[in-house]
């Protein structure tokens, strides 16, 4: 499998599954999609806390023959099956591959049909995202990983916003390409920079333009 990114802005993500699984999938699709999870029960969350992240939830307990329905009623770009019942999982996937959706069998571990998808662990810090899987045969692992990862992309979200606005800035003054690469890869490789984006002090855009200027001669 080739991991890829993909903008579910304005798509609706349909979650057949109100478990621990189903409310994972969908917090994890809420943050961007429309999500809609369909199961006759619903896991509790703690506390106040929405364990479906905001996901609509409708409690109904579709058998195979209503699959259907509910692909003409949501039109989802993405379908999760992580029902209890293997019979419905396939039918929800046969579905997906059918309407062109993508599909996510939450039952399946390892080898993945043509068109299947695995969510991945993440760790985010906008605008940057990281994200570690192995392909479905161990989440367990893919957690371990997402939390070693951590500690790497803390900031790193700060960094990416600030080095794209030097890149913008060097452009519009005509910086020579090779040196405007070599002039935000300092950035990116700079202790001092990264050291002000944690602390906020000193000025991190500050440090950032000094890290420029050593590069190319001139005050950014």
């Amino acid at each position: 499998m080739i991991p890829l990114l993909h903008d579910f802005d304005d798509e609706t993500v349909l979650v057949f599954g109100g478990g621990r699984v189903g409310a994972r999938k969908a917090r994890r699709f809420a943050r961007e999609a429309r999500v809609v999870v369909v199961s006759p029960e619903f896991v509790d969350g703690d506390g106040d806390d929405d364990p479906f992240g905001g996901a609509d939830r409708v409690r109904e307990a579709p058998e195979p023959d209503d699959v259907a329905d509910w692909f003409d009623r949501t039109e989802p770009a993405l379908a999760v099956a992580a029902t209890d019942s293997e019979t419905l999982n396939e039918r929800i996937e046969d579905e997906a591959r059918e309407r062109g959706a993508l599909v996510n069998r939450a039952d399946e571990h390892g080898e993945r049909d043509r068109g299947s998808v695995v969510v991945p662990a993440t760790v985010r810090d906008d605008p940057v995202v990281a994200a570690v899987a192995t392909g479905g045969a161990s989440p367990a692992l893919s957690r371990l990983l997402r939390q070693r990862i951590e500690s790497e992309v803390a900031d790193a979200g700060a960094m990416a916003e600030l080095t794209a606005e030097f890149r913008t800035e060097l452009q519009a003054d005509g910086v020579d390409p090779d040196l405007r690469r070599e002039a935000v890869r300092a950035v990116v490789r700079s202790d001092a920079v990264w050291k002000a984006l944690d602390s906020g002090k000193p000025n991190p855009r500050q440090v950032a333009a000094d890290v420029i200027s050593d590069v190319t001669g001139e005050t950014a």
